[in-house]
């Protein structure tokens, strides 16, 4: 099979190679790529809500360089990357607003620069549409100002893929090199696994076509982000192959999932589905799902007739191998896994759709560009709908905890605290406490520790209200919160009271 496809790979590249040669994409089509990365950041300003509160993975990530908090416990499918990412701003202010703006414009320059990788194999108008269709999708709204991972590991695929196929197709250009390096790195330090499973084809066409340099700078690229998450895993979690088990179990265990279905459902907002005992979502939410792989399909029909197969089919294959865990090895879901493969669709999935408006003579048809226009409207509107829902749902749970933690102030569960139980994280955070787990996925502390530490700091077990709190705390006194009980430790020499 992959001889086969040989003869269309080489014959695209020698397409390719004539068409770099002049090197457009240096001189062109910077300003409508522009414009769609600072419509990006202004959108996520004005409907992400600047002011929201950090959410529970957020904390996790910025609390490992928070000058003012202690750092969270780090699960081993996590790596450093966000925390490197969010350490400008957050080593010195603890400011979610001045955060959030952070990410805002630098996402936007993400974008910018995920694109403008591609000048040159694809039109400017596809380029910007392409843009366009990813940063309009709620998802990519949503995740573009929090310290999250995943749309950090779209934009590392969108460089690394582009400059990828730019360095195949012409040997002397050092810059698109230096470009598979940075987005193979970007990826690696934001979720190393994902890096492999984005790059898979790449890998795989190097060794087939004995593409050495770029083949060369993917390498370097994946060691510079993916080493020191190894190395992490020989000192903190007991080795590389402990620290992929302890992912695994985290993640319930990889092998054969069906999670199509808890993807489908997680579309109506639902940013962890898991368990996905949610409600089936209206048609309407999900139709553009189901239109990707249509659209998908037209766009390597257009590029194999136009004479351009690898620029269409390498991003189609890195998309399917990045979505491919995500929708078959894991048994929940969240819409922001998939965010690599979205990104890298976008490119081909524009091309379909601006051929498909466009006559051979340039000319706009007419009908069909009213249907695509009405469907795209169709389309930004849900979107909105549901990012809408989103953020309210994501900010009103935050202000929860922040609610919570001022009650504990007011209780005395001031810094330095220790709390423990249910969303100790999240509300520990908002608090300024160290948080703790006996047992679970975060499990960090023993019970003879948390005692030890209750005869020195304020100590407090959360719960669900009407839930029996751990034996050690059943004779500590009991306060609601906003939504949660907690039992605080006695002072030191004081008495336990119920």
């Amino acid at each position: 099979m992959v001889q086969g496809l040989q003869p269309v790979l080489v014959g695209a590249g020698r397409h390719d190679e004539a068409l770099l040669s002049g090197r457009p994409w240096r001189t062109r089509g910077r300003g409508p790529l522009a414009a769609v990365a600072a419509a990006f950041t202004l959108a996520q300003l004005l409907l992400v809500r600047p002011s929201m509160g950090l959410g529970w993975d957020e904390v996790v990530y910025v609390s490992q360089v928070a000058a003012d908090a202690p750092a969270a416990f780090f699960s081993a499918p996590r790596a450093r990357g966000v925390p490197l990412l969010v350490w400008p701003v957050a080593s010195w202010s603890s400011s979610t607003t001045v955060l959030r703006v952070y990410l805002a414009v630098l996402s936007g320059l993400g974008l910018y620069l995920g694109l403008r990788a591609w000048r040159g194999l694809f039109p400017a108008r596809v380029l910007a549409g392409a843009g366009a269709l990813f940063a309009t999708l709620w998802v990519t709204l949503f995740y573009g100002p929090q310290a999250m991972p995943n749309l950090w590991v779209a934009f590392g695929a969108l460089l690394c893929v582009g400059c990828f196929l730019r360095a195949r197709a012409d040997r002397l250009d050092r810059r698109a090199l230096w470009g598979v390096l940075a987005g193979a790195a970007v990826m690696a330090w934001m979720r190393p696994t994902d890096a492999v499973w984005v790059t898979l084809p790449l890998l795989v066409l190097a060794a087939v076509r004995r593409h050495r340099r770029p083949a060369a700078a993917l390498a370097a690229g994946l060691l510079a982000g993916g080493v020191p998450w190894v190395i992490e895993a020989y000192v903190s979690y007991g080795g590389l192959r402990e620290r992929l088990n302890q992912a695994s179990r985290i993640q319930g265990g990889l092998g054969w999932n069906l999670a199509v279905d808890d993807q489908l459902r997680s579309l109506a907002g639902s940013t962890l589905c898991r368990p996905c005992d949610v409600a089936t979502p209206h048609p309407v939410v999900f139709a553009w799902w189901f239109a990707l792989p249509l659209l998908a399909a037209c766009a390597l029909i257009v590029a194999v007739r136009a004479g351009r197969t690898a620029r269409t089919l390498l991003p189609l294959a890195c998309a399917a191998t990045a979505a491919f865990p995500y929708l078959f090895l894991i048994g929940y879901a969240a819409p922001r896994f998939l965010l690599p493969a979205y990104a890298l669709l976008a490119v081909p999935v524009a091309d379909a759709l601006l051929h498909a408006v466009t006559a051979p003579n340039g000319r706009v048809r007419p009908a069909v560009a009213a249907f695509v226009a009405l469907g795209l409207a169709g389309h930004l509107a849900v979107q909105y709908a549901v990012l809408h829902g989103t953020v309210d749902r994501s900010a009103a749970a935050r202000a929860d905890w922040a609610r919570s933690a001022a009650a504990l102030h007011r209780l005395g569960v001031r810094p330095p605290c220790l709390l423990t139980g249910h969303e100790a994280i999240p509300v520990a955070h908002y608090t300024g406490c160290h948080s703790g787990a006996i047992r679970g996925h975060n499990a960090n502390i023993t019970r003879a520790e948390i005692l030890r530490t209750a005869r020195e700091v304020p100590v407090g077990v959360l719960s669900v209200p009407g839930r029996k709190p751990p034996h050690y705390a059943s004779d500590w006194k009991r306060h609601r919160l906003d939504g949660l009980e907690v039992r605080i430790a006695p002072a030191p020499g004081a008495d336990a009271t119920t």
